[in-house]
């Protein structure tokens, strides 16, 4: 039997230390004790003993003025996403061309676990558009890129989904029938499903397997994802996830020189 320190989804003291260093980022480059504590809903004894063990890790690091701030040996780690997530260079151009024909910002987005991350992108040339920063984790509930990236899943995680989003349980089937008409259309479309006045247009990007292991997406105002804009943002979108398809992926899996990928 499982101990008392332990949960379905791992061990409570690494996911509480996760969710602590998850309070910090470049808007919150450090925080107070008490900042902690309330970001993390914990005790305060059980904030300072993670913060020492993480500081003993060079993750968190004690500024002389009291604060707490991301350690140095994050840099190390950085590096190491760094590498495992650059995108290879063909990929930015297929999506520079997409940006040129559509006129609107592209972004690479592929799945990790419960939700969907951003690994590229390229800012369109508007005035008015929607930002997603790279690395931004953004719920599979909502977007025709969580459609896409929801291809092939088992019901599990689509359950685990549904249960996120502000719709509860009951959300399951609208998403198994969004997941169906993507994959039937070989696209997705939505309008203002998790941010009002934002569309999207996304594609799957698959394996040599055809498994969806990524999605390029068409992200911006409402305003301009007119339904004749949509038919050619479609379009060019597809094309770009098959050239992508292609070129090939490979994020936290690239061989080394001289080995193959097991």
């Amino acid at each position: 039997m499982p101990g008392d320190d332990e949960t379905d989804g791992g061990v409570r003291s690494v996911l509480r230390a996760v969710d602590l260093l998850a309070l910090f980022d470049e808007r919150h480059q450090s925080r107070s004790i008490r900042e902690l504590t309330e970001g993390s809903g914990l005790a305060k004894t059980t904030v300072l003993r993670l913060v020492h063990t993480l500081e003993l890790r060079g993750l968190l690091w004690s500024r002389p003025d009291g604060l707490i701030a991301a350690g140095p040996g994050l840099l190390r780690w950085a590096g190491l996403a760094r590498a495992a997530w650059q995108v290879p260079e063909p990929v930015r151009e297929v999506m520079r061309e997409l940006v040129a024909e559509t006129a609107e910002t592209a972004n690479l987005y592929v799945r990790g676990d419960a939700t969907r991350v951003c690994v590229a992108q390229q800012e369109g040339p508007q005035n008015l558009r929607h930002v997603v920063a790279v690395g931004d984790e953004l719920p599979l509930w909502a977007g025709a890129a969580a459609r896409v990236l929801l291809i092939g899943c088992d019901d599990a995680l689509l359950r685990r989904v549904a249960a996120a989003s502000p719709f509860g349980a009951r959300h399951a089937e609208t998403l198994r029938i969004r997941i169906a008409a993507a994959r039937a259309d070989g696209h997705a479309v939505s309008h203002g499903e998790r941010e009002v006045g934002a569309s999207g247009v996304a594609a799957p990007v698959v394996d040599g397997a055809g498994r969806v292991v990524a999605a390029i997406a068409l992200g911006g105002p409402t305003a301009r994802f007119t339904s004749e804009a949509v038919a050619e943002f479609a379009g060019a979108v597809t094309r770009a996830a098959h050239r992508i398809s292609e070129i090939g992926l490979y994020p936290a899996g690239r061989a080394r020189s001289g080995e193959e990928a097991g």
